[in-house]
């Protein structure tokens, strides 16, 4: 099979309205409490609670969860005066489809994930969140 794991996807491509974080929070593994680590690189992952910028996204697509595998916890770039959320853009995304059957009816779910998040218009790099000091 030509295509295996997660697609590449640009940020535009799934935010292009922007997108906003809330916070940052470590994954746990739901059976042993501890940090649940990638599959590829063995780091732990984290969750940055994003709200979709969309006008027209509503209900579950308005709020949605993108992973990164890192060593240390994904620092959000800096508030900006006289606006809510923190605006953010991710670096290197991609979307993993997969089938939820939780509800009545099993669909097509999406996991989004990236590999470092930044402040919008900062150059690849250029700002891209340090990982919290371990202490």
């Amino acid at each position: 099979m030509a295509v295996q794991g997660a697609l590449p996807v640009a940020f535009g491509t799934v935010f292009p309205n922007g997108a906003f974080a809330l916070g940052v929070e470590a994954i746990t593994d739901f059976e042993t409490k501890r940090p649940q680590l990638d599959k590829e690189t063995g780091l732990p992952l984290w969750a940055v609670d994003v709200i979709d910028a969309d006008p027209e996204a509503r209900g579950k697509a308005k709020s949605v969860k993108v992973k990164i595998a890192a060593e240390h916890c994904p620092t959000l770039p800096d508030e900006v005066p006289g606006l809510p959320f923190r605006p953010i853009e991710f670096e290197a995304m991609a979307v993993m489809p997969y089938v939820d059957d939780s509800g009545r009816r099993p669909r097509v779910a999406y996991s989004l994930r990236a590999r470092g998040v930044k402040a919008p218009g900062a150059a690849a790099g250029a700002r891209r969140a340090p990982a919290k000091d371990a202490a």
